[in-house]
């Protein structure tokens, strides 16, 4: 009796903490999303020269999916209602950017992480200021994959994103996308 109850304390449920509820749900969508995005762009450029770099950096996406679905779990968090969509979404958007060239897919890279990298930001700050001296294994989590999103960025800079045909309005159609799934995905 005592082992559970001490085991219930270390593992603060997301139903009793709003903040953890949402920041687990928001980025398990989002995560499901960066991996089908590069799902979508090594469908169509698997075989190419930027093929390994795109599965490099999706092994990570998978890694921090995997993540985010074991502290759902732990958490008794609730996940978005919307993950079936994000899945269609986000293959849609990797192929759909990549059938217009290995550039447009870097960009579409650098659009997504440059969000998801603030996201982050944000939400190590908000954790910080709300709950100062908790939830340290989460915020570790945050930051590491935070960095893992911003050497993305930096991988799609290095491969020529900048030159994909309209990088300005392609980049800002995606980021007003991310935020638009940021958004939702923590609200439903």
């Amino acid at each position: 009796m005592l082992i559970q109850r001490l085991s219930r304390a270390v593992h603060t449920s997301a139903r009793n903490n709003p903040l953890l509820d949402r920041v687990l749900r928001v980025d398990h969508a989002g995560e499901v999303g960066a991996d089908m995005i590069y799902a979508g762009q090594l469908a169509v450029l698997g075989r190419t020269s930027v093929g390994p770099v795109i599965q490099e950096m999706r092994e990570q996406e998978v890694h921090h999916r995997e993540t985010f679905e074991r502290l759902i779990r732990e958490h008794r968090a609730r996940p978005t209602a919307l993950l079936p969509f994000w899945n269609v979404a986000g293959f849609v958007l990797g192929a759909g950017t990549a059938l217009l060239g290995p550039e447009a897919a870097m960009a579409c890279t650098v659009a997504v992480e440059e969000t998801i990298g603030n996201h982050y930001n944000n939400q190590i700050r908000d954790i910080m200021e709300k709950y100062p001296g908790q939830f340290k294994d989460l915020l570790m989590t945050l930051k590491k994959f935070r960095d893992e999103e911003l050497e993305h960025l930096d991988t799609g800079l290095k491969h020529d994103a900048e030159l994909a045909p309209a990088y300005k309005t392609l980049k800002n159609f995606v980021q007003v996308g991310c935020k638009a799934a940021i958004w939702i995905s923590e609200r439903v």
